[in-house]
């Protein structure tokens, strides 16, 4: 109850806060490519419950149904996020680097759908391939940042962030998450 009542205190506070810079990034996305400037995507949640996560697009329009599930042989190996990737739009590359493409979950963290920290939520066609062990992960909610996030971001295979998911779960605490979100301003700000 302590950390929900963090997270609606939280994002109401950084919505408000951002709510200028998101209108003006809303306008400059719609003007730089095709398509509509939030991004809705389906992910899974708390207790693997499926949800409609919010973005700001970042890349070209149908970019998604590019992408083909990993191997099951070699899952823990896989990175997800590819260096150079050519659907990203080149505003997308720097709102990605700002992590400014992530403020719309704001309002799934309102919901109640996110946490401002827990494990990134992520798509059904990956989480089909998850262990039992790896499920574990959805006994807390997802969040907009995490220790994965801290620990290497898009450079982790997904065997490394199930990892820093898992143990992130298991030793949960309020200080945790403020060393969490601490780690990740500090990153944002010095363009990690």
């Amino acid at each position: 109850m302590v950390k929900r009542f963090f997270d609606i205190v939280g994002a109401a506070a950084l919505l408000i806060l951002f709510s200028p810079l998101l209108a003006l990034v809303i306008i400059v996305v719609r003007r730089d490519s095709p398509g509509p400037a939030i991004f809705r995507q389906t992910r899974i949640g708390l207790h693997g419950a499926p949800f409609q996560l919010f973005k700001i697009r970042t890349m070209r329009l149908g970019a998604e149904s590019a992408w083909a599930a990993p191997d099951p042989h070699n899952f823990s190996r896989y990175v997800f996020q590819v260096p150079h990737d050519a659907r990203i739009t080149k505003l997308g590359g720097f709102l990605r680097a700002t992590s400014i493409d992530e403020l719309p979950q704001l309002v799934n963290v309102l919901k109640g759908e996110m946490s401002l920290v827990g494990p990134r939520p992520e798509i059904p066609g990956m989480v089909a391939l998850y262990t039992p062990e790896m499920h574990r992960r959805h006994d807390m909610r997802p969040g907009m940042t995490g220790l994965a996030q801290i620990s290497g971001r898009g450079a982790l295979t997904t065997g490394e962030i199930l990892s820093y998911d898992l143990q992130y779960c298991q030793s949960w605490t309020l200080k945790l998450d403020f060393w969490i979100l601490w780690r990740t301003m500090c990153q944002i700000f010095r363009g990690q």
